[in-house]
């Protein structure tokens, strides 16, 4: 597995080896050791799977107790995937990096613990399968908001129309507002 730097040097785009032959393709996409060597070591304790459709945003969320590190791939489709740096002490603190994830390119995402994350559907249907290292604990929850011009993500909107939003990623609170990460 190979570890592409992002922006933030905690954020890694990791390219998996792919062999192919006449049948299809073999690929790991979860190797302890090898991710350790590469600085990741939490243990994930949940998998989850989304299906989106072409324009959902989902993000960006966080925990600010039971924080989980989100190892990232798709298994249909494209996204643009995003994570937001809540780090206070961090002298990335307040900055995003993003990258396209595909079933095609079969790149994964690692998004540290203390990251605000979130994703645009760019294909027409999308599927995400994701591990976490905690729990999901909806009480210490928190959505930032998608579009927040202190943060200004660069989302590759649809044909320049307002992202698909759930009630709750539509009420994400600002970056000056947002609970941080102390530590």
């Amino acid at each position: 597995m190979k570890a592409i730097p992002t922006e933030i040097p905690d954020v890694l785009i990791l390219e998996p080896q792919v062999f192919y032959d006449a049948r299809g393709f073999f690929m790991e996409t979860y190797h302890a050791r090898q991710l350790a060597e590469l600085g990741i070591t939490g243990q994930f304790v949940q998998d989850n799977h989304s299906r989106s459709q072409r324009g959902t945003l989902r993000g960006l969320h966080y925990q600010i107790r039971q924080t989980q590190g989100k190892l990232l791939r798709v298994v249909n489709g494209e996204i643009f995937d995003v994570a937001v740096d809540l780090r206070r002490r961090s002298p990335t603190f307040g900055q995003w990096t993003g990258a396209i994830l595909s079933a095609d390119n079969k790149r994964q995402l690692w998004v540290p613990p203390g990251f605000a994350h979130g994703f645009y559907s760019l294909s027409e249907t999308v599927e995400l399968i994701y591990k976490v290292t905690d729990y999901y604990a909806p009480e210490w929850e928190r959505t930032l908001a998608w579009n927040d011009p202190q943060v200004n993500v660069g989302w590759p909107l649809v044909d320049g129309q307002p992202p698909v939003l759930s009630a709750k990623d539509a009420q994400g609170r600002l970056f000056s507002q947002a609970e941080v990460f102390e530590e």
